[in-house]
């Protein structure tokens, strides 16, 4: 089994003039194909996202025009422009809908399902989605569009703006991609006024930007983050905001969007394994954008020189938006224009900096959550997600049964990083004082060693009591191609201590055994307060009790008073290997750990309180 919404590397699309041309010569083909004779270019098997989608058509035909000159466009244009004007600009209110500040206002707005009342919660996103469009095709109007109806969609475009910032709540579904979108729309429309009316339009763009959005951020992993359906970041519409952020540091030039992107895009950097594969968000844990994260995946990947681009997203709308039927679907069809319009490439290599919060060298990635401890962990080809040990989730030393066993990975004090690179060898250290329920303060350290292929993962810890292992993840997928593949093994080599694969036991509802059917979103879903779609799948997650685990013995002959787990992710060796951890001969030397492969010596704290570390290649 497969996960559906993370396919290829979104750089592998080919993204040259001529592949964009080819793209638009099939949307054209399909669109005339399916122009109704009053003009309508909607996917006839959509039923919702629809307000915006013929208007979305419409601009990717006049983007089009201005590429190939083909006759048959002009017509077209003209024609589904006013099929929009004349039948999808709705002026009086929505039945139901609860987010109005001025009734009765007469601003157009745009309808996410257009019957009544049916479903009106979608009508501002909708809104903004129809805003964009039509601004695009203001910048294509010369020489498509007559004067009449360029004023006339100018005048529905302003419409639209006062009716998102005026006559309602300003982003309703706390979704950043939505407001930044509403915010780009403003910048662009500002360019068709006349100076001073333009000015005061963007001047106020600029205004919501830094007091409802920036001022809103949320700090998750050492980044401030625009939030997005009540969480710092969600796989799917994440990189949609950054996005946004590249179209509107593009059309605006303030360096606020460039410095916000810059700071996005290296926090998914951070969190996005080699492969691609990320997990995680407070709407979609799993699923990923596709198209709509090119333009910003692309933009600040050059700008931040790094190969963010590797980012797997959904390969199934990898051009443009998809109807229910496979039919080219005209929402979010303002992203393929500027797409389209952002001419220079990729940056496709990894970044020479070392992250806070990411370890990478090769095929190994491990990706750290805000408390430093690994959220996912991938080598060989397969990516370890945190496991589940009695609903406490993560990776580090149990204590006590798996039953009652408590989790020393949360943090009760500053958490200390240090990294090393020498020789083809990247190293983190990550110390952190954790507190059991002994009321006990012990040193947590956590030793992060790879030459690329394999991974070295040493715990240290003060000795514990009666029974402890290492909760060293739990298997999930697999790169197959251009997919994820399920999977609920990993061969994992130890030390010396013993190696456990274990799974919750049968029919226990807040359990997620990695051999079932079930995706962790889907899981997720399930324990989540509220339904599928509106719900938080992070929330839902961390009601998970038990999960299928890799569970590893201490280590024998550690140092006295100590205990030492070491495991090996990756490339397996016939035998397992050795790992020796001592203190060092010098007094100050600190703990010396030895694995053959490498040296690591964990100093101790300086006078600034932050840990030593230095690696060097081979085992002496």
């Amino acid at each position: 089994m497969h996960l559906l919404h993370q396919r290829g590397p979104l750089h592998d699309l080919a993204d040259d003039p001529a592949a964009y041309d080819a793209v638009l010569a099939g949307v054209a083909e399909t669109a005339l194909a399916r122009l109704t004779p009053e003009g309508n270019l909607e996917n006839p098997s959509a039923g919702d996202d629809i307000g915006d989608t013929s208007l979305g058509i419409t601009s990717l035909l006049a983007l089009a025009w201005h590429r190939t000159k083909d006759p048959r466009l002009p017509e077209a244009v003209r024609r589904s422009l006013r099929f929009h004007l004349r039948e999808r600009v709705f002026t009086e209110d929505n039945p139901g809908y609860p987010n109005l500040t001025a009734r009765d206002s007469g601003l157009p707005y745009a309808r996410y399902v257009l019957e009544p009342g049916a479903h009106p919660v979608g009508d501002w996103p909708s809104t903004v989605w129809a805003l964009l469009q039509a601004v695009n095709v203001l910048d294509a109007s010369d020489g498509l569009v007559d004067d009449e109806q360029y004023r006339e969609l100018l005048g529905v475009a302003g419409g639209y703006w006062r009716w998102l910032t005026e006559a309602t709540v300003f982003n309703p579904q706390d979704a950043a991609n939505q407001a930044i979108g509403c915010v780009v729309g403003g910048l662009m429309l500002a360019r068709h006024l006349p100076s001073e009316e333009g000015g005061v339009l963007r001047a106020r763009a600029m205004r919501l930007y830094l007091d409802e959005i920036r001022d809103r951020r949320v700090r998750d992993r050492g980044a401030l983050l625009p939030p997005e359906h009540g969480g710092a970041y969600d796989n799917n519409y994440g990189p949609i905001s950054l996005s946004f952020l590249a179209q509107a540091h593009r059309v605006s030039g303030e360096e606020v969007f460039a410095q916000d992107g810059d700071t996005l895009a290296r926090y998914i950097d951070a969190r996005v394994c080699g492969s691609g594969f990320d997990i995680g968000g407070p709407r979609y844990s799993e699923q990923h954008s596709a198209f709509e994260s090119v333009l910003g995946l692309r933009y600040f990947g050059r700008r931040i020189g790094a190969d963010i681009g590797r980012y797997a997203g959904d390969s199934r709308w990898g051009r443009h938006a998809v109807g229910a039927d496979g039919g080219v679907d005209g929402h979010f069809a303002f992203m393929l224009v500027w797409q389209i319009q952002d001419t220079p490439g990729w940056h496709r290599a990894p970044s020479s900096v070392p992250a806070c919060h990411q370890l990478r060298s090769g095929t190994v990635t491990v990706s750290f959550d805000d408390r430093m401890t690994p959220s996912v962990i991938e080598a060989g080809g397969t990516a370890l997600i945190a496991a589940a040990v009695n609903r406490q989730h993560g990776f580090g030393p149990v204590v006590g049964p798996a039953a009652d066993g408590f989790l020393l990975c949360r943090p009760m004090g500053a958490v200390r990083v240090a990294d090393h690179r020498v020789g083809g060898l990247a190293a983190k250290l990550v110390t952190k004082p954790v507190v059991g329920r002994d009321h006990v303060l012990r040193h947590v350290r956590s030793l992060y060693v790879t030459d690329g292929t394999r991974l070295w993962m040493t715990v240290i810890v003060e000795r514990l009591p009666g029974e402890r292992y290492l909760l060293a993840g739990m298997p999930y997928v697999a790169a197959d191609g251009d997919r994820f593949r399920r999977v609920a093994d990993f061969p994992l080599v130890v030390a010396d201590g013993e190696l456990r694969l274990t799974h919750p036991a049968a029919g226990s509802p807040d359990s997620f055994d990695a051999r079932g059917e079930l995706t962790q979103q889907e899981a997720a879903f399930a324990l989540a307060a509220d339904p599928r779609g509106y719900g938080d799948p992070d929330a839902g997650w961390r009601h998970v009790r038990t999960t299928s685990a890799l569970e590893v013995g201490p280590s024998t002959g550690a140092p006295e008073g100590l205990d030492v787990f070491a495991v090996r992710y990756g490339a397996v060796a016939a035998e397992p290997f050795d790992v020796v951890c001592e203190w060092g001969e010098s007094e100050g030397e600190g703990l010396v750990v030895r694995a053959g492969d490498f040296t690591a010596v964990l100093g101790g704290a300086g006078a600034d309180g932050e840990p030593g570390l230095t690696v060097s290649v081979g085992g002496s």
